[in-house]
């Protein structure tokens, strides 16, 4: 079989497992634009959505940190250089800006990215982390010249809501309606995940009815909601970021909410 064959099949069984994965991920949200537009991203940059490199927001796909990079390693980035930029950083109060350049072959001059962040443009979950957050932005948009990629990266995105009541009494699920679907041990292990990685209980639910393709959490059968959680818990490990910013597309809740 022809090496060009052997590569054509190659792109479409990855074509298929993206959408696959997709569908399953978003169930209701899914149409034909972003279908295409997720093949696009496939054939042209190997983005995955079982990897986490490509998340679905209410507008459109955003690509990842950890697919950026991953990108930039099957592209053999010879490497970056990332500085503050110091007239525009002002560290008392936690605004920072940076530079990065990013070198994709020894005779590259660099595709140049900034990137800012300060209280007023994060999420409330990463305060006191604006550092970080203004030099991810600055590779993720130094990376995105590179490769010309024209989609957003989600860690560029500004701040969401402030956080909801909710979050301050995050150490417990939002009630549920005891009909079984969930069961004593699955609850727990879902109450252990949002303390653990400091998630909304209420974008969490938002998020579960979504991924159970049902009108109400309580509508679920329990072997839904174990896969629900398996799929939580491996997300908040592998790339807890993206995950907030799936939860943080979902409007707010109001407690008892179903």
């Amino acid at each position: 079989m022809p090496f060009t064959e052997i590569l054509m099949r190659l792109k479409q069984n990855f074509v298929k497992e993206n959408s696959s994965a997709a569908k399953k991920r978003w169930p209701t949200r899914m149409n034909r634009s972003l279908m295409r537009l997720l093949k696009l991203l496939t054939i042209s940059h190997g983005f995955s959505v079982t990897h986490g490199d490509l998340i679905l927001l209410e507008t459109g796909w955003y690509v990842t940190h950890s697919g950026l990079l991953r990108l930039a390693h099957r592209r053999h980035c010879v490497g970056m250089q990332v500085e503050p930029v110091k007239e525009f950083s002002e560290p008392s109060a936690a605004r920072w800006a940076f530079r990065a350049t990013v070198y994709t072959s020894p005779e590259s001059k660099g595709f140049v990215g900034y990137g800012d962040a300060d209280p007023n443009n994060v999420s409330y979950l990463v305060h006191g982390a604006e550092m970080r957050v203004a030099e991810t932005r600055a590779v993720n948009r130094a990376l995105r010249k590179a490769y010309g990629i024209g989609i957003c990266s989600v860690e560029e995105i500004g701040s969401f809501a402030e956080p909801p009541q909710s979050f301050r009494d995050s150490k417990k699920l939002p009630p549920q309606p005891a009909n079984g679907n969930g069961g004593p041990k699955v609850r727990d292990r879902l109450c252990q995940i949002i303390r653990q990685h400091q998630l909304d209980p209420n974008l969490v639910k938002a998020y579960a009815t979504d991924f159970c393709a049902v009108k109400a959490l309580r509508d679920a059968t329990r072997e839904q909601v174990e896969a629900f959680v398996a799929h939580l818990a491996d997300w908040a490990e592998k790339d807890r970021n993206a995950l907030l910013c799936q939860l943080n597309s979902y409007p707010g809740q109001k407690e008892g909410a179903a």
